[in-house]
C-alpha cells in the first residue's frame, strides 16, 4: 500500500528528477508511473514518447547532478522532501488526482495524521475581517485543529497569526525560501520556527501568476474544509473554494454586508450551498460530524489504469490523426474525446501522454485538455 514504506534515496531522486522534466506535471507525472511502474523506467522512455508526439528539440530532463543539487539546496535550507507515496505525506491531499508527486517542508511542524482547515480570504481585508480571521484562527487551533493558508497579506496573514501557537502551515507560491509578500518576512521567520513551510516548487523559484492557482489547490488539498473571510467576486480565495468543492471537502463562508464589495463573494458561496459560518463552532462541528475522517480520504491513492499495450505503431499512427481532429483550443472532455476517436482508452491515454510531452496539448480541470496555441 502507497504510504507504507520510506523511498530509498534514489527512488525519491527519481521522482524529483521526473517531476521536474519539462512538459510533466503531476497527472501526467502519475499516468507516466501507471504506464512504465517506476520513475525510472518512466525517464528513460520520455525522449521516444515526445518524440512520437511530435516534438523536434530535446525534452529537458534534469540529470541526476541536477537531481542532486536540489535535493543539497533544500538540506541547506535545514528542510525535507517527501512524496506522494510515502508514510507522513498528508492523506487528505494524496486522495487529490493532481497531488504534488514531491512535496518541499521547511519547519518544525509534522502535519501527517492532523486534522486541518483552511482559512483564506482578501488581501486587501477589512480591519474587521483581519481580526475575526486571527480569532477563528486561534479557536480553531485551540480545538486541536491545525490552520493552512497561503501567507498572503490580509486573510491569509491573519489566519497564520491567529495559529501560530497552535499549529500553522504556509503553503507558497514559489520555492521555500522565497518569501512573498516581503511585508511578511518576519512572520515567516517564525512560521518556519514554530510551524511550517511547504511547496512543491524547487528552491529559489520566485512565484508567478500562473504558481497561485497551483497553490490553492494544496491548501485546498491538506484541508478537510476551507472558510472564506471575505473575497470579491472572481477572487483567488473563490478558486480555492471551488478546488475544495471539487475535491470533496467541506466549504465554509463568513457572511458580509451586501455593500461592501469584499463580501460578494463570501455572501455568493452561502447561497450556493456553503455552511454560514459565524464562529469558529459553525466549523468544529461539522469536523467533528465527520468523525475525524477526511472527505475524501481512501485508503489509497487515485488510481490510473496501466494498459498492456497501446496496439502497433500504424494504430497509434492513426489514433495521433484522429486526436489531433477532436482537440482544438478549447477545453473538451478526455471521455468525450474517446467518445468521438472510439479508441481504445489505452491508446487514448498513450497519444494525449506523446502530445503533452511535445508541448502540444495543455491539461485543464475536471479531466479537460486543448491543444496549444
Amino acid at each position: 500500500m502507497p504510504g507504507s514504506t520510506p523511498f530509498s534515496p534514489n527512488e525519491r531522486l527519481d521522482w524529483l528528477r521526473l517531476i521536474r522534466t519539462e512538459n510533466v506535471g503531476p497527472v501526467t507525472f502519475y499516468q507516466l508511473l501507471a504506464h512504465y511502474g517506476s520513475a525510472r523506467s518512466a525517464l528513460e522512455f520520455l525522449p521516444e514518447l515526445a518524440h512520437r508526439g511530435g516534438r523536434r528539440q530535446s525534452l529537458r530532463i534534469p540529470s541526476r547532478a541536477d537531481g542532486e543539487r536540489e535535493l543539497a539546496a533544500i538540506e541547506g535550507l535545514g528542510g525535507r522532501i517527501i512524496c506522494r507515496d510515502e508514510p507522513g505525506y498528508p492523506a487528505p491531499m494524496r486522495a487529490v488526482e493532481d497531488a504534488p508527486p514531491v512535496l518541499i517542508l521547511r519547519g518544525t511542524l509534522d502535519p501527517a495524521g492532523k486534522r486541518t482547515i483552511g482559512i483564506v480570504g482578501a488581501r486587501n481585508a477589512s480591519a474587521s475581517g483581519r481580526r475575526f480571521a486571527r480569532q477563528l484562527a486561534h479557536e480553531i487551533g485551540a480545538a486541536g485543529i491545525f490552520v493552512i493558508s497561503g501567507l498572503a497579506r490580509g486573510i491569509d496573514t491573519s489566519a497564520h497569526e491567529g495559529s501560530l501557537e497552535t499549529g500553522t502551515i504556509a503553503v507558497m507560491a514559489g520555492g521555500v525560501d522565497i518569501v512573498y509578500p516581503e511585508e511578511n518576512r518576519a512572520l515567516y521567520g517564525e512560521i518556519v520556527r514554530r510551524g511550517i513551510v511547504v511547496s512543491e516548487m524547487p528552491p529559489g523559484t520566485v512565484p508567478q501568476g500562473r504558481h497561485f492557482p497551483r497553490r490553492n489547490r494544496i491548501v485546498s488539498g491538506f484541508s478537510l474544509g476551507v472558510v472564506v473571510v471575505e473575497a470579491a467576486e472572481r477572487s483567488g480565495s473563490l478558486i480555492t473554494a471551488r478546488f475544495a468543492a471539487e475535491q470533496g471537502r467541506e466549504v465554509f463562508a463568513v457572511p458580509g454586508s451586501p455593500l461592501d464589495p469584499r463580501c460578494k463573494g463570501t455572501n455568493a458561496l452561502i447561497r450556493d450551498g456553503a455552511y454560514l459560518t459565524e464562529s469558529a463552532s459553525d466549523v468544529i462541528a461539522v469536523l467533528d460530524a465527520m468523525g475525524r475522517r477526511a472527505l475524501t480520504e481512501p485508503g489509497d491513492p487515485p488510481k490510473f489504469t496501466a494498459p498492456q499495450a497501446a496496439g502497433p505503431e500504424t494504430e497509434l499512427s492513426m489514433a495521433r490523426r484522429r486526436v489531433l481532429e477532436a482537440l482544438g483550443p478549447t477545453p473538451v472532455a478526455v471521455d468525450e474525446i474517446l467518445r468521438q476517436t472510439q479508441l481504445t482508452s489505452a491508446t487514448l491515454s498513450m497519444v494525449l501522454l506523446e502530445l503533452e510531452l511535445a508541448g502540444r496539448l495543455e491539461r485543464h480541470p475536471g479531466n479537460r485538455v486543448s491543444i496549444c496555441a
